[in-house]
């Protein structure tokens, strides 16, 4: 971080592929609860246990985007940071997420379009080891120029 008290993140110019950030959180029953009821997703999957044992899944499972919206954390207050602009994001559910897990959200630079003042970055969650969210997002990212 550097102008504005903090409150700018990096700029285009402090870009470089292969660099790396990352935000972990461990997944509670609140968050979950708290999730359904700020988006109105009740998906019975996530909020009842003897329905969720009846699915693939065989118990209750986090909402994806709630993990996924930690790959928002990471852009927005880590890589870049703040100043970003989130433009697009592909996601690839891979494996489900429980209670208790800790999702380690990590996101790459993989491209630096100058012009454009964009990136390109892969934006994964882990579960430990196991990738449960694949994806790419494009970003603006502001520019000192």
């Amino acid at each position: 971080m550097n102008e504005r008290d903090g409150l700018q993140g990096l700029f285009l110019e402090d870009l470089e592929i292969g660099l790396t950030a990352s935000y972990g959180k461990t997944v509670t029953e609140t968050d979950i609860v708290m999730f359904a009821g700020i988006t109105g997703d009740n998906n019975p999957v996530h909020l009842n246990e003897e329905f969720a044992k009846t699915t693939m899944f065989a118990g209750r499972i986090a909402h994806g985007m709630l993990s996924a919206g930690f790959i928002s954390t990471v852009l927005g207050t880590r890589l870049p940071g703040p100043g970003t602009i989130y433009l697009s994001q592909n996601l690839q559910f891979k494996a489900p997420v429980r209670i208790g897990d800790t999702v380690t959200a990590r996101v790459v630079v993989r491209e630096i379009m100058p012009a454009k003042k964009r990136a390109i970055l892969e934006t994964n969650c882990y579960v430990g080891d196991l990738c449960v969210i694949a994806g790419e997002s494009t970003v603006m990212v502001p520019s000192r120029a």
